[in-house]
């Protein structure tokens, strides 16, 4: 009768084969993404109304409703940003960081989004067309954002209004390019919610 030690090296060169390839795995792990998010900028306002809004979540298509940021080389073509993303979907970052700027320019009684229980005068209904770097013809962010005023108490549409706004990519890498978009997103933020003020 054969020992039944016969069997334990082909055992061990298994393991020791499976122990390798976790180990390469392991190695091969793709690095950690650059992970980024937009900052809310502050705005002079004069005044301050009893007037309460929302800032409802914005809508946008399929490559910018996500954690990745768009690049465009050409009109017809996009790519994404290569080791960085967003720190949330991008509609829900632009939401909040709306959501905040109003909140800092004081014009305002009540500043919320879905589901924090105000007593709402309007809705800030945004559709985000645009929020890009173009590296054709010069590095620079751009970003569209169509904005419609809702009269929470009739359904009404009280005004609607397309914000545009650019600036340049300055140095390089990732945070260059996040951070020409955060710029961009600042001068939209702004005139959006000066122009609210005016027209509620």
């Amino acid at each position: 009768m054969k020992s039944g030690r016969g069997w334990l090296k082909p055992v061990a060169a298994a393991a020791l084969v499976l122990a390798l390839a976790g180990c390469a795995a392991l190695a091969s792990k793709p690095a950690p993404l650059d992970t980024f998010e937009l900052s809310a900028p502050s705005v002079e306002m004069r005044g301050h109304s009893r007037r309460q809004i929302l800032i409802a979540q914005p809508s946008a298509l399929k490559a910018l409703d996500s954690q990745n940021i768009v690049i465009r080389p050409s009109d017809q073509s996009i790519q994404f940003l290569k080791g960085a993303q967003w720190a949330d979907r991008l509609p829900l970052i632009v939401q909040a960081r709306l959501a905040e700027t109003f909140q800092r320019s004081g014009s305002f009684a009540g500043v919320g989004k879905p589901g924090e229980g105000l007593a709402i005068d309007y809705q800030i209904i945004v559709e985000v067309r645009s929020f890009e770097v173009r590296v054709n013809g010069g590095e620079h962010a751009d970003v569209d954002l169509f904005v419609r005023v809702l009269n929470d108490r009739n359904g009404e549409v009280r005004a609607s209004k397309s914000f545009t706004a650019s600036a340049p990519v300055s140095g390089s890498g990732n945070a260059a390019y996040v951070g020409a978009l955060d710029n961009a997103f600042g001068q939209a933020a702004k005139d959006i919610v000066r122009w609210t003020d005016s027209v509620i």
